[in-house]
């Protein structure tokens, strides 16, 4: 037995695979057998033939950043012209509109803005659940809720973590993880902060009950060794947290992505759809403490995230009606409901809507389908 097909076996027999393991997965080229035992893997989570979907909508309620990422195309300087703050009721407007066409959850992220005191993240969390008791709000990042630490006036990490949390924070996205080790977060965004930053908000919020999400970002010239690495540190905070017996269940999803390397200030080769489609297969093998990975049709556009599905993804993501981040970067593939819905059929998998905790709301099947169709020509 060959050395993958060694590591797959034991993967598949529900043992676990150590880092030195991972990066002898990531130096094969064998990328469909990889993503074959994934897809077994994603299967033992996943039996039935059912691929999720969020509606959500991006909102990124400022630019203005004083992290200075290389890396990033969104951001401008305090004190910029082209630096914004979106007024609450442009936000609000947003939010409805999301509603308006069955949406439900709302990604509210933006720069490290020195400007904005911690009560504007509070007041604006608070009106938006006074307006909107329904919506969910998975928004910010690690990144910010250390900049709403650094401008509370004293106030621990879990004490800004349980105020934001109780204004209405529902759950808290995986950004700004990029790769978690400081030799390429020092290369790439000086002020970050170190993976134990990013990892302590992320446990915090487990801590007083928050599900959140974990991403990896691939092709700033790490480590093979660093990508595992990413990997192990996010499994034992998993470990961590469902072995303290939190109301949260820690991360609910991993997400990985390629960096976009477009109006930067990095220069790299883009990652290829290979290489992006073995990350995710290997993930799926690795993490198995995480229950659902999502496509990063964003970056990868839609086709490769069609064969995302069958690479050990449960889950399409978000159908993203804005954003603006990622985009600034030269990413610029948009899906709407009506394609997501086809992509994922294109797939041999039946749509199914979902809330951000993955509890399924509606599924798209045939007999949905005609009910539609019967509707629209009855009208």
């Amino acid at each position: 037995m060959s050395p993958i097909d060694r590591i797959l076996d034991k993967a598949l027999r529900g043992e676990r695979i150590d880092t030195d393991e991972c990066v002898t997965l990531f130096e094969t080229d064998q990328i469909e057998k990889l993503g074959a035992a994934a897809n077994q893997l994603m299967q033992k989570w996943h039996p039935e033939p059912v691929s999720t979907f969020v509606i959500g909508r991006n909102v990124n309620y400022t630019n203005i950043c004083d992290t200075y990422c290389r890396f990033c195309a969104f951001y401008r300087a305090p004190g910029s012209k082209e630096g914004y703050v979106l007024p609450d009721e442009v936000i609000f407007q947003k939010i409805q509109e999301t509603i308006d066409v069955g949406g439900t959850e709302i990604l509210m992220q933006g720069g490290t803005n020195p400007e904005l005191p911690f009560s504007y993240y509070t007041d604006l969390l608070r009106a938006i659940k006074e307006r909107f008791p329904n919506i969910t709000m998975h928004s910010f990042s690690p990144a910010e809720i250390l900049k709403m630490q650094e401008v509370s006036d004293g106030l621990s990490l879990e004490q800004v973590v349980r105020e934001i949390h109780e204004a209405g924070l529902d759950s808290l996205p995986g950004g700004g993880a990029e790769i978690l080790d400081d030799r390429t977060r020092r290369k790439i965004s000086r002020l970050k902060g170190s993976w134990r930053d990013w990892m302590d908000v992320m446990q915090t919020a487990h801590k007083v009950g928050m599900n959140t999400t974990a991403t990896m970002v691939i092709g700033f010239g790490e480590l093979l060794e660093e990508r595992a690495l990413h990997m192990e540190r996010v499994r034992t905070a998993q470990d961590e947290c469902l072995a303290n017996g939190y109301s949260s269940k820690g991360f609910l999803a991993f997400i990985p992505w390629t960096f976009q390397p477009d109006n930067t200030n990095m220069k790299a080769e883009r990652v290829s759809p290979e290489e992006y489609l073995k990350t995710l297969a290997i993930s799926r093998i690795f993490l198995d403490n995480i229950p659902n990975f999502q496509a990063s049709w964003v970056t990868m556009g839609p086709e490769i995230g069609k064969l995302t599905l069958s690479y050990g993804c449960n889950d399409f993501g978000s159908t993203m009606i804005e954003e603006n981040v990622v985009s600034a970067a030269g990413a610029t593939h948009k899906v709407n409901i009506e394609s997501t819905l086809r992509l994922i059929r294109e797939a041999g998998k039946i749509p199914a809507q979902r809330d951000t905790k993955y509890n399924i709301l509606k599924v798209f099947n045939d007999e949905h389908i005609r009910v539609e169709r019967d509707f629209i020509m009855q009208n």
